[in-house]
C-alpha cells in the first residue's frame, strides 16, 4: 500500500504543474483597486501605498474643511462661552456631536461621491482622472450651495482664473477656501445671535445685584443657574441642532 502511495505522488505532482503554471496570479488590491504596475500609466505599488497614506493623513483637515464640521463645531463653542458653563460640554463631546452631525448632514453627497466616482474607477469603466472630475460634482455642488459670491470672486480674483459661467465652472481651488470663508461667517453670525438671549439675563443680573448692594458676590455666579434653566426650558439643543441641521440638509 505505501509503495502505490510512494508511485502515485510523482504521478499527482506532474499532473497538477501544468495547472498551477497556466493559473495567473491574483494581483495585488487595495480597497478593490489592482495595484498593478504593468500600464504605462499606472504606478508602483509602494508609490501608491505612499499617496493613500498621505491621503489619510490629510483626512481629518478634509473634514473639519470641507463639510458642516466647521460651523457646527464654532456654533457649539460659542454656545458653551455664552452659557458660561467653562468646559461643559467637553471639548471632546462638542467635537463628538460636530462630527455625527457633519456624517449625518454630508451622507448624501458622500453616497453620490461614491456612486459616480468610485465605483465606475473600481470597476474599470473610467480613468483615474475621469473617476475624480465625476466623483467632485456632488461635492461642488455642495460647496457652491454655501459659499458667498464675495467670497468666490475674491479667489478668482486671487488665483487669476477665468470668471465661470456656472457654478459647476467653478474650481475646487476656489470653492474650497470659499466655503471656508462663508461658513466662517456664518458660524459667527449664529453665535452672535446666540449670545444676545444670555446677555441680556447677565445685564439684569448685573442690575438687580448693584442695586441691592452685592458688590462682593461676582454676577456670573448668580446668572449662570438662570441662563442654564432658560436653555433648559426652551429646549435649546433641539432648537440649536435642528435649525442646523435643517439648514444645511441638502
Amino acid at each position: 500500500m505505501k509503495r502505490r502511495l510512494a508511485r502515485l505522488i510523482p504521478l499527482l505532482l506532474v499532473s497538477v504543474s501544468p495547472a498551477l503554471a497556466a493559473k495567473p496570479a491574483a494581483a495585488p488590491s487595495l480597497f478593490g483597486l489592482n495595484l498593478t504596475s504593468g500600464g504605462p500609466e499606472s504606478l508602483s505599488v509602494s508609490m501608491q501605498i505612499v499617496l493613500l497614506l498621505t491621503l489619510l493623513t490629510l483626512l481629518p483637515a478634509v473634514i473639519m474643511s470641507i463639510t458642516p464640521f466647521l460651523r457646527v463645531s464654532i456654533v457649539l463653542h460659542f454656545l458653551r462661552q455664552a452659557l458660561g458653563t467653562q468646559t461643559t460640554p467637553s471639548n471632546q463631546v462638542l467635537l463628538g456631536i460636530s462630527l455625527f452631525l457633519s456624517m449625518l448632514v454630508f451622507q448624501p453627497v458622500a453616497t453620490e461621491m461614491y456612486h459616480q466616482g468610485w465605483e465606475p474607477l473600481q470597476n474599470g469603466d473610467l480613468s483615474t482622472a475621469a473617476a475624480f472630475d465625476a466623483g467632485s460634482k456632488p461635492l461642488k455642488t455642495f460647496l457652491a450651495r454655501f459659499a458667498r459670491e464675495k467670497d468666490v470672486k475674491l479667489f478668482v480674483e486671487i488665483t487669476h482664473s477665468p470668471a465661470p459661467h456656472t457654478p459647476a465652472d467653478l474650481d475646487l481651488t476656489v470653492l474650497i477656501p470659499s466655503y471656508i470663508l462663508s461658513e466662517l461667517k456664518a458660524g459667527f453670525q449664529i453665535g452672535a445671535v446666540l449670545f444676545l438671549p444670555f446677555l441680556i439675563v447677565d445685564l439684569v443680573v448685573a442690575s438687580v445685584t448693584l442695586s441691592i448692594g452685592m458688590v462682593q458676590l461676582p454676577p456670573v455666579m448668580i446668572s449662570a443657574p438662570f441662563k442654564i434653566l432658560l436653555f433648559v426650558l426652551a429646549d435649546g439643543w433641539n432648537l440649536i441642532v435642528g435649525s442646523l441641521v435643517k439648514g444645511l440638509y441638502p
